[in-house]
Formats: structure tokens, sequence, C-alpha cells
């Protein structure tokens, strides 16, 4: 049975997902209901993070507040049916995502896969949401916090070479066995933010004698202005990278307005 796509809702009025007015003359039917806009991937993609000239190595405007990185976080209400707000982590980042591999730099991702914190802990005001989707059991969670610019950068430069650098690799873990793991990019709207970059991460595996299990892992972090984004999105079920791109462009369009009423109020 064909759902209709369900209207992204801004509670800021701006203009997100660019690509909304495209898709919408080319309407096509979905398994079920996904954020308007999302059904297929952006026409521009960027493959590695940009500078923006605006990256600088101090504070040139005000760090935003607890109250206004609440604000803007994305909600159950911009993705509708079936997420839902999370009642607790899901089971899967003890049991699979805490694994560990030789590589360093492999070693370092799978850290980052299960702290979700590619830029290290925010240096000052954070807030947070993780949304379930009922129907397939993933979970998507998004984090903004306040970091240097110019090392958002390096990170996001870094992240961009491990589907080089990674590539295919195997992970122990302590509850999943040996898994077999695929880093390839995942693009972004090149609007997201004033740099960016995404991983698309597969675990495949699981204990000997029992049937493989595969974890898939959508990894995007971008920066803006002087707040960074981190999201995740994740699952045994499908995960839908049109998911992770739409919400990434929206939490980046949604920071960016709140840091200008911000700046407006200064």
């Amino acid at each position: 049975m064909t759902r209709a796509r369900t209207l992204l809702a801004s509670a800021l009025s701006v203009s997100v997902l660019v690509i909304t007015a495209a898709c919408a003359a080319h309407e096509r039917e979905v398994p079920r209901a996904l954020p308007q806009g999302v059904s297929e991937p952006p026409a521009a993609a960027s493959p590695s993070p940009s500078a923006s000239p605006s990256a600088v190595t101090g504070r040139s405007s005000p760090v935003l507040n607890d109250e206004q990185l609440k604000a803007a976080l994305i909600t159950e209400t911009d993705l509708g049916r079936p997420w839902a707000a999370a009642e607790g982590p899901a089971l899967w980042r003890d049991g699979t995502l805490k694994a560990t591999t030789d590589d360093g730099d492999c070693r370092r991702l799978l850290e980052i896969l299960y702290t979700e914190e590619p830029f290290g802990a925010p240096s000052g005001p954070r807030a947070s949401v993780t949304l379930d989707d009922t129907a397939e059991g993933s979970q998507l969670r998004e984090q903004i916090g306040s970091h240097r610019p110019d090392d958002v950068e390096r990170a996001l430069a870094w992240l961009a070479t491990l589907p080089e650098k990674c590539g295919t690799f195997r992970a122990k873990t302590a509850r999943s066995g040996t898994q077999e793991v695929e880093v390839t990019e995942l693009p972004l709207p090149e609007t997201a933010g004033d740099a960016r970059t995404a991983l698309r991460v597969t675990l495949t595996g699981g204990e000997r004698g029992t049937a493989p299990a595969r974890l898939t892992v959508d990894l995007a972090a971008a920066r803006v202005g002087e707040e960074a984004i981190v999201l995740t999105n994740g699952g045994f079920g499908e995960v839908r990278a049109e998911v992770t791109q739409a919400m990434s462009q929206l939490g980046a369009d949604r920071l960016a307005e709140v840091a200008r009423q911000g700046r407006l109020r200064v």
C-alpha cells in the first residue's frame, strides 16, 4: 500500500531542502512515507569538505547557548511517521560498534562511530536528539556542539580520506564475532553547512554458526559557522541514505537560521 509523502515541518520557516521543489514535479511511489524531497539523492555532491572563507581559528561571533542549540535540532515531526522519539540507545551500539582493528585510521573510525564524536567533546554548549524508525528499527541521532572551526575542518578532511584508506577491512568485536567492514563516501548537498563530509559504513558478520547480520551506519558531519553537527543513522534494517542527506541539509539550515537570529538580537 502506497503512503503519501510526509511534508517537512520547519518551526523557523526557513527554506530547507532546496531539492523539494524539483522533486514535487517528479512524484513517484515509495514503500512508506519519507520526508518530501528526499526520495532521490541530491544531484550535487561534495566529495570532500571545502573550507569556507569564514573558517577562522578564533571566535568571531557569540557562541550559541543550550536553548538555541536545542531549537536547531531536527524532530520526529520533520521525518513523520514511523519516526518517534527514542526510548534509549540502540542495542547494536555495544554489540557491534564496540570493535577494534589493527590499522590506526580504521580503528579511529570505529571509535568515532561508537562515541559519535568525530570532533571530540564540544568545548561549550551542546544539544542532541535521538529518533527511532519504528518500522525498520534504525536509529538516527543528531548532535550540535561548539568546536573551533579549524579543528572541525581538519577532522572533516581526514574523514573524507577514509573510503580510500580503509575501504574494506576486518574488525573484532567482543559480542558479535569478526566483522567485514566496508567504508564508502556518502554525498551530501553542497549547501549543507559551510563544510561537510559523510560516510556509509557497513559491518557484516556474527558469531560462528549463526547467520551473518549486516549493520549499516551513516555518519554525516558538517560545520555551520562556529558550531558543528554530527548525525548518525544506522540499523540492521533498511537505512535510507536519502534520510541522512535530507536531515543533514535540514539540520544545517536550521542551525544557520538560529545563529542568524541570535546575531540579530546581539
